[in-house]
């Protein structure tokens, strides 16, 4: 059986929205994109290149597949973090996609994606990974499917955007296995679902 290991970067309001760019995710005129480029720093690259090292599979919510593929399908800057993401066996769960073939080592799972990655999850392979992808984190979450998250929690506030939980989430506890600050203030947890 696989586990499945979800990581979010995290405003201290619970915020997921458009981390990356001004671009990135606009959706209910969220206008704060680009949020967490400012907060990265060599600490943060050391830890989240403790994860590739690792061998795994990456999970995908269609919308988050989607915008990762105009940043590293088929680029060749050399550095290592896009080297994983192309070469990593990727699964892109959606109920709307007609192939996965925009991405080199990606596989759709159509259909419910908490059945679909359930049936993944009781399978032989490796572990999987999950970066982003909100509303599949919750979904997956309610389900009972995720084992741990990597919660970048940023030092900062925005008052509005998609949360991380939006709403009750069910019941379930966890243990902090380990934990770093950044140079700038993020911490980087890392839980276990008890």
């Amino acid at each position: 059986m696989r586990s499945i290991n979800a990581t979010l970067s995290i405003t201290l309001d619970g915020v997921v929205q458009g981390l990356g760019r001004a671009d990135e995710d606009t959706r209910g005129g969220f206008t704060h994109g680009g949020w967490g480029g400012k907060y990265n720093d060599e600490v943060m690259g050391r830890e989240m290149g403790k994860g590739m090292a690792k061998p795994g599979d990456m999970l995908f919510g269609r919308r988050t597949w989607q915008d990762f593929i105009t940043a590293w399908a088929g680029a060749t800057d050399g550095n290592p973090f896009t080297t994983h993401m192309n070469a990593a066996k990727k699964y892109v769960a959606s109920r709307t996609l007609d192939s996965a073939d925009a991405w080199q080592n990606s596989t759709l799972l159509s259909g419910e994606a908490v059945e679909t990655v359930a049936g993944l999850k009781a399978g032989p392979g490796n572990d999987l990974s999950i970066i982003g992808s909100a509303s599949l984190v919750r979904d997956l979450h309610a389900a009972g499917l995720v084992d741990r998250y990597t919660l970048l929690i940023h030092p900062l506030t925005l008052g509005t955007g998609t949360r991380l939980f939006e709403g009750p989430a069910p019941l379930t506890e966890f243990d902090l296995t380990s934990s770093v600050t950044t140079t700038k203030g993020v911490i980087i947890a890392h839980y276990t679902r008890r």
